[in-house]
């Protein structure tokens, strides 16, 4: 299969074809969602709370995020691969810059950052430089603390409206995708058509460009809760190399996220 790039992602996109993404920390899982045809892999920050039991993803180190990057390199031949930004390693762009090149030479494909308009300087000088950026609005969880806990985004109309120039902005900084958490589906809709480039969704419903889930949620093994946005396709498969193809053959379907994982407005 042909190696998945920002071109052919982006292509996806503009075919109406939806984008299949899922986290992994290791060559293993790495190894079988790549031979199942996801899409998109990330190295999460959400080992944080999966494979170390945090309450959170702000303990989570660069050193940390670039060692199960080349964990995960090992085991992909096509799938796109993305390394998150670590809490606090891209507060300045010299910051990001510095961080952003032990991710790339990890084996990452692009980076991911949380945030919104003041992260369009920081995105100009890391695309400018050879890093690929992907930006992540709505609910980012490094914010969590801001937000008073892991909670739904974009309700207001101010918030929304803020949210849609945000999107804007990021795109025009050179950011290649978005990923948007935990907002309502008509909200996610409406930033999905506002920009060209391609919109994973997690929680945020079915119109976005395609869909990411932590495995461990995917797999109903998390040590935290059950997200209300998640499927456990173990639980409904019994198998897991069948979960993954259901989970890939729902999104690619349009049948997941259904309206018992998304947010009204």
């Amino acid at each position: 299969m042909k190696k998945m790039t920002t071109a052919s992602l982006l292509a996806k996109k503009q075919a109406g074809e939806k984008i299949t993404a899922l986290t992994a920390y290791d060559a293993s899982f790495a190894k079988l969602f790549d031979s199942k045809g996801v899409d998109v892999i990330l190295i999460g920050d959400s080992l944080g709370m999966v494979l170390k039991g945090e309450p959170d993803t702000l303990a989570v180190t660069v050193a940390e995020i670039a060692y199960h990057t080349r964990a995960v390199s090992k085991g992909v031949e096509r799938a796109f691969v993305i390394a998150d930004m670590p809490f606090m390693s891209y507060g300045t762009p010299t910051d990001a810059l510095h961080n952003a090149a032990q991710l790339m030479s990890a084996g990452a494909s692009m980076v991911k950052v949380e945030g919104g308009e003041w992260l369009a300087n920081t995105i100009t000088q890391l695309t400018q430089r050879g890093v690929p950026v992907c930006a992540h609005l709505g609910l980012t969880p490094q914010s969590v603390h801001v937000f008073g806990g892991f909670k739904v985004q974009g309700r207001q109309q101010s918030q929304a409206d803020q949210l849609v120039a945000d999107a804007q902005s990021l795109e025009a900084a050179g950011a290649q995708l978005l990923v948007l958490e935990c907002i309502p589906q008509d909200l996610a809709q409406r930033v999905s058509v506002s920009i060209n480039i391609p919109v994973i969704g997690i929680g945020a419903g079915p119109h976005t460009d395609g869909q990411i889930l932590v495995m461990h949620d995917m797999l109903g093994v998390s040590a935290n809760y059950m997200p209300k946005f998640s499927k456990n396709y173990l639980a409904l498969t019994g198998d897991l190399h069948t979960a993954v193809e259901a989970y890939i053959d729902e999104v690619a379907q349009g049948t997941f996220p259904g309206p018992e994982h998304s947010f009204a407005q």
